[in-house]
């Protein structure tokens, strides 16, 4: 991340060997001025009698360079770390060298960052108020120096020991694109990461680690840092709960970004300065995240799981939400959302976050719909281009300002519900479908509501790059460790390239089941309210066929028409819409698409229906003649970098 200052914390070497003589040759001067009958001078092994200048400058220079040769040696990492120097160290010590591997340049686990030890000191301190006796302190990836920091501050701190992951797991093995989530040809796995050796017995009351940050780009996505947050975090679950504690032990972390914000959670935050944090999380639900896989490579949630009975303790702090920061973009698929949520058969609030620019005709729409209209102020994407399709949509963070729910299913406009998604309410934050490479699709997730993540998603806007310019790529970067969900939580409208025949067929199987197959199905492409009924326009435009599906639209259209009259007005199409679903139709006539849709005459009564409120025959009939003007088609909209960042 930029802008973060960065200091090196230099190491000393210890070395408890002497050079005690030199035996360079069994010959020559230099035997001669060792012999036993004559006593030891540093001056006759530098100038023996007799010897040229010449041969002494030789003699000299070969003396320096291996000197020079041996003491590298002896500061090598492989005799510093082994051989006689452990035997001068305490056990302690040793397993510290052994575990952090902080001495090694080249460790992915290493961190450079100059600790605060006022700032531990003050979490320490904090820590002992709350403390009813000594603390049992476990140290994880500190180097040695900094453990007789620690050792100063607490005498009792023990050294932690934890293997390293092999060097050849990636990001993306833990986050693979594609699992096999009804195990056709095998079970998913994941690979192992080591875990930290058993504490105590009772656990430690204090778990302190230092992770690496390196500032740049995706140094979230880092394997040792997730490696070392789950480590402490298993450490700190591990506390015995007796005398009733079900809090778990508390954890400093020192590091110059912030630690993933669904692990250790802002709300479990005690205090922070600088680069130091201290947390007390609840036992039971650090549990239950751990309990989870490590990444995407397997399911959170079994595909079975989607289908059973959930029973929830507390509905009323259960919530549906979505965000409108554009009436005329998805108002009436908010609408239809709604309407799909009630018919799945949920009774859960369902709340709709609506920008200043909404008017008060579509926020009352909407609250007939269902939903629970917030005002709220638009969030400006710093990177985005003016009136650009992904211009506002850092909104989104206002999600986790719901704080009167616990958790809030996150629903894109462009959603059509239909089976209960209620079970999803069972699982943590961030849990999400994947979407492409080690990435998750925010169109449904899973949050936990809470003020001072709010903050941190706000504070962060400058420094974090999304990968895809939109909120998407933002809160990917900020919550890296995700939970897989699957595919039919959040089912894609969309038909990859290289999708075989047999694959596409099965995906239009999922498509067309009765009863539904999936809980939700996302409309990516041209939306189903911009096209006529009759078929999926997308099968008319190049770029767009990847997305088409009359199985869904249609799906979609029962739906809408289920909404009463007055709402479904609000789908209505303007006459510049209408206009490029002509020019479309008119470019697949051309090219003899092999679908056909194109032939199909359009009884959609809305093709003769004027979307102007009040604007008269006459106001609608120089809207269409501007209509007909209209160049180009739509992928010359905003909807072009829609397809692109899909």
């Amino acid at each position: 991340m930029a802008g973060f200052a960065c200091a090196h914390a230099e190491k000393r070497h210890r070395l408890d060997r002497t050079l005690n003589g030199l035996s360079l040759s069994k010959k020559g001067y230099v035997g001669s001025c060792c012999a036993k009958d004559k006593p030891f001078s540093f001056s006759a092994l530098l100038f023996p009698q007799g010897l040229s200048g010449k041969m002494l400058y030789v003699k000299l220079v070969l003396l320096i360079l291996m000197c020079g040769s041996f003491m590298g040696l002896l500061h090598s990492p492989s005799i510093h770390h082994g051989g006689d120097e452990r035997s001068t160290q305490s056990p302690e010590m040793s397993t510290v060298m052994r575990t952090s591997d902080a001495d090694e340049p080249d460790s992915g686990y290493t961190s450079d960052l100059r600790v605060h030890w006022s700032s531990v000191s003050m979490a320490v301190q904090r820590v002992a108020r709350e403390g009813d006796g000594g603390l049992r302190v476990g140290i994880l990836n500190f180097d040695g120096d900094e453990m007789d920091q620690w050792r100063a501050l607490l005498p009792a701190a023990a050294a932690v020991h934890l293997d390293r992951v092999a060097s050849n797991v990636t990001w993306a093995h833990l986050y693979p694109e594609w699992i096999d989530e009804e195990e056709l040809y095998h079970a998913p796995a994941c690979p192992d990461l080591p875990e930290p050796s058993p504490a105590p017995e009772g656990g430690y009351d204090v778990v302190a680690v230092k992770l690496p940050c390196s500032g740049a780009a995706g140094w979230s996505k880092d394997v040792p840092r997730l490696h070392l947050q789950l480590a402490a975090a298993r450490l700190a679950a591990g506390r015995s709960e007796e005398h009733g504690r079900r809090a778990a032990a508390h954890v400093i972390v020192v590091s110059r970004c912030f630690p993933a914000p669904n692990l250790f959670r802002c709300k479990d935050e005690v205090m922070r300065d600088g680069d130091v944090w201290l947390y007390r999380p609840d036992m039971g639900e650090l549990r239950q995240k751990l309990a989870l896989p490590v990444g995407s490579c397997k399911l959170a949630m079994p595909l079975r799981a989607l289908g059973e009975p959930y029973v929830s303790a507390a509905p009323r702090r259960e919530a549906y939400a979505t965000i409108l920061h554009s009436e005329q973009l998805y108002a009436c698929g908010a609408m239809v959302a709604a309407q799909s949520i009630r018919m799945a058969g949920s009774d859960r609030d369902m709340v709709a976050l609506v920008d200043e620019t909404i008017s008060e005709r579509h926020r009352s729409a909407l609250a007939a719909a269902g939903w629970k209209v917030r005002t709220i102020r638009r969030i400006r994407n710093p990177r985005a281009s003016r009136d650009a399709y992904n211009e506002w949509n850092y909104s989104k963070f206002w999600l986790w300002t719901l704080t009167e729910y616990d958790r809030v299913v996150f629903l894109d406009a462009d959603l059509l519900v239909q089976r209960p998604m209620e079970p999803l309410f069972a699982m943590p934050e961030v849990s999400a479908t994947g979407n492409h490479g080690t990435v998750f699709n925010s169109g449904v997730m899973v949050v936990e509501p809470c003020n001072c993540t709010f903050r941190l998603l706000m504070d962060h806007i400058a420094d974090i790059q999304s990968y895809n310019g939109g909120d998407q790529g933002y809160l990917n970067e900020v919550f890296s460790w995700w939970h897989r969900l699957p595919s039919r939580a959040n089912y894609m409208k969309h038909f990859w390239e290289g999708d075989t025949a047999e694959r596409a067929a099965a995906k239009r199987r999922v498509l067309a089941a009765d009863p539904p197959a999936v809980l939700a199905v996302h409309f990516v492409g041209m939306k189903p309210w911009f096209c006529f009924r009759d078929y999926d326009c997308n099968w008319n435009a190049p770029e767009l066929r990847q997305f088409a599906s009359d199985e869904a639209h249609a799906r979609w259209w029962t739906a809408h028409d289920a909404m009463p009259p007055r709402l479904q007005g609000f789908c209505l199409l303007d006459e510049r819409q209408k206009a490029l679903l002509r020019w479309d139709v008119a470019e697949a006539r051309k090219a003899n698409f092999s679908d056909g849709h194109w032939r199909d005459r359009i009884a959609d009564p809305r093709k003769t229906i004027c979307a102007g409120a009040g604007a008269g025959v006459e106001g609608c009939r120089r809207r269409e003649i501007q209509g007909r003007r209209v160049e180009g088609n739509r992928v010359t909209t905003s909807y072009a970098k829609l397809i692109d960042n899909f």
